[in-house]
């Protein structure tokens, strides 16, 4: 039986499965999912996280294989919540980001793609700035409500062309770029 995918995506997340599908798919990548848990250490470097989970993911499925992390880091809480992002949201959400963040809102999601096949590593990482809105704005998931990104008036929630400008979507091109030359 013939595979119908070039590479894995490896998360518990589907929706972070289903935008980078779709991302890459303009590349010309088939995606596919891998749904699973992985272990995730504790680093203040998303780099440090992603090659470990991405290392895990590749001995768990023998294939080839990516996984993205990504954080969000808000100048005047000193980089907080970083690589701690998804714990972060997932008890204080962005009601309690907001009452965090003071006058001074810049930000900027950064994004890392690790892969790993039996033969190679390697990191894709990229970094977008923006700022923290002052209230939500729009019904998109994670950060998306409250992350506007340089040059525009709009948070990722209510922005149309999100995955054209966001951190994932620069990461996984860098990505596909080097994928396809490979092939």
């Amino acid at each position: 039986m013939q595979q119908s995918y070039d590479v894995l995506f490896a998360s518990s997340n589907k929706y972070k499965y289903q935008e980078a599908s779709t991302i890459l798919a303009e590349f010309g990548i088939k995606l596919g999912f891998f749904n699973c848990k992985l272990l995730e250490i504790q680093s203040d470097s998303i780099k440090k996280i992603a090659l470990h989970k991405v290392t895990d993911a590749f001995n768990q499925c023998k294939k080839p294989v990516i996984v993205e992390d990504d954080g969000l880091f808000i100048d005047s809480l000193g980089g907080f919540p970083g690589p701690f992002s998804s714990y972060v949201f997932k008890t204080i959400g962005n009601n309690g980001i907001l009452q965090l963040v003071n006058k001074k809102r810049t930000a900027n999601f950064q994004s890392v793609i690790a892969y790993c096949d039996k033969k190679q590593l390697a990191l894709f990482d990229i970094k977008v700035k923006g700022k923290i809105s002052e209230k939500i704005h729009g019904k998109g998931w994670g950060y998306d409500p409250i992350f506007i990104p340089q040059g525009q008036k709009k948070t990722y929630a209510l922005l149309k062309n999100k995955n054209k400008i966001s951190h994932r979507y620069l990461a996984l091109r860098k990505f596909s770029n080097w994928f396809v030359r490979r092939q």
